[in-house]
């Protein structure tokens, strides 16, 4: 963990993780394998956080990419295989919507960990950071558009889209803050939080979980 960091900053952002975890889990009718998966995938980025693994920032190849890439791989593979497709479209409407609200305390925990200089400001909504909106229309997405039906698939699609480029604007100036040989932002005060428990679980679940939320979306409002 990082030391001199108040407890509670460690505390908001593991229910934040455990809160996307149990909202998948209810867009999935509670897939226990879905379940079991994401559970071990969180002990093993745990474990190797907590062990110091991800802090060696010269080691080669670099460490970083093992936080998040074996998360995307397995995304491609749900969209490119036919009993992933399957399990996509299987997954609940309501539930991947209002699963977006968990960006509104994963980007508080992001500014407390700007203000003791673990992460730039540029990854804050003080600096390029605008996800949180997509956070706080979440609630109001799923109302109108879900329990109410007064939103039409365009609107469905366009706050989907929108929210998605809010996600990737983040993820491409984290990953460009990250101390590394390909680093490009924040080199005063780099990106090194997401290097420790538990915010390594931030690119490895939190993101990952988001993105396949709005892919999921995606896919199901075109499929209409």
């Amino acid at each position: 963990m990082i030391s001199n960091l108040p407890g509670y900053v460690n505390i908001v952002f593991i229910l934040t993780t455990l809160l996307t975890v149990y909202l998948f889990y209810k867009a999935t009718y509670h897939s226990k394998t879905a379940l079991v998966i994401i559970i071990a995938w969180l002990i093993l980025q745990a474990c190797l956080a907590y062990s110091g693994f991800y802090t060696d920032t010269n080691a080669t190849p670099p460490r970083f990419p093992i936080i998040a890439v074996p998360a995307l791989l397995l995304i491609a593979a749900l969209f490119i295989t036919g009993s992933g497709r399957r399990f996509l479209d299987s997954l609940n409407d309501k539930s991947l919507t209002i699963l977006h609200v968990v960006r509104v305390p994963v980007e508080i925990c992001l500014y407390w960990l700007f203000l003791h200089k673990t992460i730039p400001q540029l990854m804050t909504f003080e600096g390029r950071n605008f996800d949180i909106l997509a956070g706080l229309s979440a609630p109001v997405i799923f109302y109108f558009g879900y329990v109410k039906n007064n939103l039409s698939k365009s609107v469905l699609l366009t706050w989907n889209f929108i929210c998605l480029g809010l996600l990737l604007n983040i993820v491409i100036n984290a990953i460009l803050s990250v101390p590394s040989s390909f680093q490009q932002f924040a080199f005063e005060q780099p990106n090194t939080a997401i290097l420790y428990f538990p915010f390594v679980w931030l690119p490895c679940c939190v993101v990952p979980l988001v993105l396949l939320a709005h892919l999921a979306s995606i896919r199901k409002l075109l499929l209409k």
